[in-house]
């Protein structure tokens, strides 16, 4: 702090008196990295705020065309997705408000019961078919990377699957394709219906079609 009880020196010479504005603008010019310093305190602790990057992925729930409910982001390395059978922690499907009226929607919600457990281990992403009628699964980590066309791979109930692979999924990825890199969540998405199949063997072509499915996006980070 300035006072006028003694002369202000600089390099040995004694300043000329300082009134008003010169009081207060010396020494701020005197701690100019106070205005430059490299980062502000309360960007870094922005920075280091845990981000949304903690999940290994997200699950959407639709019927045909739309979705039902909010993304469920997943933390934990294992998780049940489920209808209305008590089943702890999980994704309980019947817990979100629905509007679709049709009827082969109701049938099919009505046999999706245990549904399946997502597992994330160290080769990958398992899905086990724990309900009592079979699911399908697209994934591009399941066909050959040549295929022009992804095949829906039939689970039936009590099996498993190793629906997603990191490894490969990186190996797919085309960094000079700008669409791609727009969009870099393409290959790093599981696609999962339950009871009903479409593609290439069936009625259905697309999975928009189909009554109740899963869309599971993985962080690529």
């Amino acid at each position: 702090m300035l006072t006028t009880g003694k002369p202000l020196t600089w390099a040995g010479k004694v300043l000329p008196a300082l009134h008003g504005f010169w009081l207060v603008l010396i020494p701020l010019l005197l701690n100019l990295s106070f205005f430059f310093s490299p980062c502000c305190p309360a960007d870094s602790q922005v920075l280091q705020e845990p981000g949304d990057r903690s999940h290994w992925c997200v699950v959407a729930y639709w019927e045909e065309k739309t979705r039902v409910g909010r993304l469920y982001s997943v933390q934990e390395p294992s998780l049940d997705i489920f209808y209305d059978l008590p089943q702890g922690n999980g994704f309980c499907l019947g817990q979100l408000n629905s509007d679709n009226k049709s009827q082969l929607v109701q049938k099919v919600r009505s046999k999706i019961g245990y549904g399946i457990q997502l597992t994330k281990e160290v080769d990958g992403v398992w899905v086990y078919n724990r309900s009592s009628y079979p699911i399908f699964i697209k994934s591009a980590t399941l066909d050959n990377p040549d295929s022009r066309t992804l095949l829906v791979h039939k689970v039936f109930p009590g099996f498993s699957i190793k629906a997603f692979d990191y490894e490969k999924a990186y190996t797919l990825q085309r960094p000079n394709d700008h669409e791609f890199t727009q969009q870099p969540w393409t290959g790093f998405t599981v696609q999962i219906s339950f009871v009903k199949g479409w593609g290439q063997c069936y009625t259905r072509q697309f999975i928009s079609s189909c009554p109740c499915w899963l869309e599971v996006i993985f962080n690529n980070r």
